[in-house]
């Protein structure tokens, strides 16, 4: 059964070693020759309501719109129009007054590597830059009705401050020269979170009803870190129907994803560490919509409001919100208690196996806020899982100690049986009781190690908590391989090796521990079995090379503090520590064989 749970492991390890990884590096690369063979970008059509108001449906439109040459850097794409400036204490852009569109926004708390001087994370960027990626508001009108709605091209003025702050809301407004005037009065918080407020002043003698709409547009794919890990693309909670992703595969190929009309929820898109999501306010219907279009390469998810009645001589108004930022789960949490966000923390992609990765993240969270260090807060969570599993550990190591204390009448009972595997087995079962020894019970130590191995796997890859958090010495992102390899020698040869002999330090360490815990054991009799567990250290060495730093350091440690446990409980248990025997036979020259 250890056997069976070793090498189920080992096989898991090694797909995503051996054959994930590879995928993902080819997937990379043709994405990349894409985006520099891209010739066009597009805008993002509004949704538009078809057939009445009340309809359950609610659908829309596809988007469509008139591609323009990709020419532009951003900074250039940025420059091209008159903007309003963003400066928070974690953000900094600015607001396209044409169009209206919020499309250029830095992250002020993070950069591209672990280099303080590399440049700040962009995550929103303009029609006409390499990668456009924006939020757009609006509002639409039935079919046939006659009125001037500011769109794309639509230039906004300025009323009173011209940047924004969280002590500063800015207002755009659009004078459509028909006796309606659009506003959008915009304010942001100290965090992530934008308030939008549409609102139409009408100065006609003819009502109108117009519906309210949100859009986030993104052309072209991301940059795809993480394909097989977690999920990036478009997602969004609806009401009962609770979370809906939507891949970015899946959405090419059927165009469109209309979930039932909700008054809870919301919906963007999510990439590893980062999200955009449209907010439309708590306890209001909207329609939300997932779309795509072969012409533009636009994926986007939009929203449409319910209609908001404006009077002959009257005004009306719409609210909602717009979070753009990291995906940190205090912010989200906060989020859900202050705005009422249903189920927002489900930005993370915690996995199906949420119950231990919560759990994982908070302790170590935690851990973190009181030594300051996320290395350290690793290594100690290692000793609480020891500790509150250590009975069953106890159990295990004691039933194995007796195991070896009767491994002399096993071995009378094999040759006594040694034609009769039935009697054998019998026998064996019989001394087994008789000693209350549990054959089974040296699994439970693999068993409590895997679920603690993958939820902190899982952590350490999805929580933005971990990028680029420093160990000691050379680790300066757990969250990343050990950049260290041993075939350059520890960088004293300048030479990068390819991935699959990037064999760091730790993973040496790792791989010697776990060497040292397998020959406390005696060698099994089966020779395959000995080729197995001598080999596996190896293995699992080269396969633990490519994964976060983090988690290499708390296999090592782990393992460190398993042969520890085990050597204690052996000597008071009265049976001999076969280490230093087990690792002479291990390298001791067996004699040629004498010939026939």
């Amino acid at each position: 059964m250890i056997l069976a749970i070793v090498l189920s492991l080992a096989v898991l390890l090694g797909w995503q070693y051996f054959v994930a990884n590879p995928q993902l590096e080819r997937q990379q690369a043709e994405l990349q020759a894409q985006q520099q063979a891209a010739q066009q970008t597009a805008d993002a059509s509004a949704p538009s309501p078809t057939g009445t108001p009340s309809a359950a449906s609610g659908s829309t439109a596809a988007p469509t719109a008139a591609a323009a040459a990709v020419t532009l850097t951003r900074d250039q794409a940025i420059a091209a129009g008159p903007r309003v400036q963003i400066d928070t204490p974690r953000l900094v852009g600015s607001i396209s007054l044409t169009g209206g569109r919020i499309d250029d926004l830095r992250l002020k708390d993070y950069r591209e590597t672990v280099d303080k001087n590399s440049p700040l994370v962009e995550l929103l960027s303009p029609k006409g830059s390499p990668n456009p990626y924006y939020a757009d508001y609006g509002w639409v009108a039935d079919p046939g009705v006659k009125v001037a709605l500011p769109d794309a091209n639509t230039v906004w003025t300025v009323e009173g401050n011209d940047k924004l702050t969280p002590e500063t809301p800015v207002v755009l407004s659009f004078d459509n020269g028909e006796g309606q005037i659009f506003k959008r009065t915009i304010s942001i918080d100290k965090d992530y979170m934008f308030n939008i407020e549409q609102s139409v002043e009408n100065s006609t003698s003819t009502a109108l009803s117009l519906y309210p709409y949100g859009l986030i547009a993104r052309t072209g794919l991301p940059d795809h870190k993480s394909f097989y890990i977690l999920h990036e693309g478009l997602l969004g909670v609806f009401g009962d129907e609770g979370l809906q992703e939507v891949k970015y595969s899946d959405l090419e190929k059927e165009k469109q994803v209309r979930p039932a009309r909700v008054d809870q929820g919301w919906l963007g898109i999510t990439d590893k560490y980062w999200a955009t999501t449209l907010i439309p306010a708590p306890g209001t219907s909207f329609q939300p919509g997932f779309a795509y279009s072969d012409v533009s390469k636009n994926y986007q998810a939009d929203f449409l409001g319910a209609a908001v009645d404006v009077p002959a001589n009257g005004s009306g108004k719409s609210n909602s919100y717009l979070f753009a930022g990291a995906k940190q789960k205090a912010v989200l949490d906060q989020y859900e208690e202050s705005i009422g966000v249903q189920k927002f923390n489900l930005l993370i992609d915690w996995g199906w196996f949420y119950f231990l990765t919560k759990p994982m993240f908070w302790t170590i969270d935690h851990l973190y806020h009181l030594v300051g260090n996320f290395g350290i807060a690793i290594l100690l969570v290692t000793v609480l899982v020891k500790a509150i599993f250590f009975p069953l550990a106890n159990k295990s190591y004691v039933s194995m100690s007796k195991m070896k204390l009767v491994q002399p009448q096993m071995t009378e009972i094999r040759e006594r049986y040694a034609d009769d595997r039935a009697k054998q087995q019998q026998a064996l079962m019989e001394l087994y009781k008789k000693e209350k020894i549990n054959p089974l019970a040296g699994c439970l130590p693999v068993l409590i190690q895997i679920p603690v191995f993958f939820s902190l796997y899982k952590v350490l890859f999805v929580t933005i908590e971990m990028r680029h958090a420093p160990f000691f010495g050379w680790i300066h992102d757990l969250s990343a391989p050990d950049p260290t390899t041993i075939f350059n020698l520890f960088g004293l040869i300048p030479w990068d090796p390819p991935q699959m002999l990037m064999l760091g330090v730790w993973p040496l360490i790792m791989g010697v521990t776990m060497f040292v815990q397998m020959k406390m054991n005696p060698a099994p009799p089966d020779p395959t079995q000995q080729m197995i567990f001598t080999w596996m250290p190896v293995i699992f060495t080269f396969m633990l090379a490519s994964f976060p730093a983090g988690l290499v350091i708390y296999w090592a440690w782990n393992n460190t503090l398993s042969v520890t446990q085990q050597y204690i409980i052996m000597r008071r248990q009265g049976v001999k520590v076969e280490l230093l025997d087990n690792l002479r036979a291990t390298f001791k020259r067996k004699p040629a064989a004498a010939d026939k």
